[in-house]
């Protein structure tokens, strides 16, 4: 028997199919019912007793074997079949349709809205110094959100921080470029906040900045009339109220009439009609002059919005905390805003 096994291990190691029918073959003859090798293991009770080691290790290293060598002609023979399928690039995608995250899908609406009307797109850092997330921006030296309550400090450099606003970007436009200036600044900012359905340690802004000479309130009033009708559409009302912020003056906040209830009053908009979408200003004097800017000369307006704000407005989102969970379920109703 053992002649025999080793006989048959040369026959299989030899073995080679030129196609799928002659290799059924050779599996019906070593492994059918009939198989050479199911005759061995039926005559292994023949075997000797001091002898059944050796020969059980031989039928399975031959039965392996069999198996070993059918594996790799099948996988030959289909890679050979796949290579020489072209692909028809003409039919029909099967690829389940994407999307862009709806915070990104609001973002990029924003942009292209003030795009249209000559504002370009500036970038900067997330970790900034104080210079440029505060002191230039206005903010005294006791100002609250200095404090560790709502900014993130890096532990080591007090002076280093995650910043709190895109306005960082404007400081260092205004810093590197001569007016006339008319720039937006988007990405993620960071504060020290209780996660809630309406807040979160993280989220995304877009603000504006356009310094010319006589630049008015006027003209920042109708850039953000604009704005509003654009993206929530021509029977949007508008309102602002004064407000306060430490880089500009004097200061706004814009609203807008509720898109869920049409103004009539809902959970929403507080039963108010209206609900606030931004801050805005005409830029404070200092801040121009902390830039390298002559005031005397030159004017501009400020504006910041959270786009996770905008975004619950226009899909009537009712929980922020959607936006960073990566629920599939939630994303998904995004197809068709691509």
């Amino acid at each position: 028997m053992k002649e025999k096994i080793g006989s048959l291990l040369k026959e299989v190691k030899a073995f080679n199919a030129e196609n799928l029918e002659q290799l059924e073959a050779f599996r019906i003859k070593f492994l059918s019912k009939k198989g050479v090798v199911t005759a061995l293991f039926a005559d292994f009770r023949n075997v000797a007793p001091e002898q059944r080691k050796e020969m059980g290790q031989l039928m399975n290293s031959l039965k392996t074997a069999v198996q070993d060598k059918i594996v790799s002609l099948k996988e030959s023979f289909e890679s050979t079949v796949e290579s020489t399928i072209k692909p028809d690039l003409t039919l029909p995608s099967n690829s389940p349709l994407g999307t862009r995250h709806p915070l990104s899908i609001v973002r990029n609406d924003i942009i292209d809205i003030f795009s249209r009307i000559g504002f370009t797109v500036s970038e900067g850092p997330e970790i900034e110094d104080d210079f440029h997330n505060f002191s230039a921006l206005n903010f005294p030296a006791d100002h609250p959100a200095r404090d560790m309550q709502d900014t993130f400090f890096i532990e080591k450099d007090p002076d280093i921080a995650l910043r709190t606003h895109t306005s960082s970007v404007q400081v260092r436009v205004m810093q590197n470029t001569t007016p006339p200036i008319r720039t937006i600044s988007q990405g993620r900012v960071f504060r020290n906040e209780a996660i809630s359905a309406r807040a979160h340690c993280i989220f995304h802004q877009v603000e504006g900045l356009y310094v010319d000479t006589n630049v008015s309130f006027v003209d920042l009033k109708q850039t953000l009339y604009y704005f509003a009708k654009e993206l929530f559409g021509e029977n949007t009302k508008t309102r602002f109220r004064p407000s306060y912020f430490p880089f500009t003056e004097p200061s706004a906040e814009m609203d807008i009439s509720c898109n869920i209830c049409g103004g009539k009053g809902c959970n929403i908009c507080k039963y108010s009609g209206w609900v606030e979408i931004l801050g805005c200003g005409m830029v404070d004097p200092n801040v121009l002059e902390s830039c390298g800017i002559d005031s005397k000369k030159y004017t501009g307006f400020a504006f910041g919005m959270g786009i996770e704000r905008i975004t619950m407005l226009k899909y009537q989102i009712n929980d922020l905390r959607l936006f960073f969970e990566n629920d599939v379920r939630f994303l998904e109703q995004f197809k068709s805003s691509m």
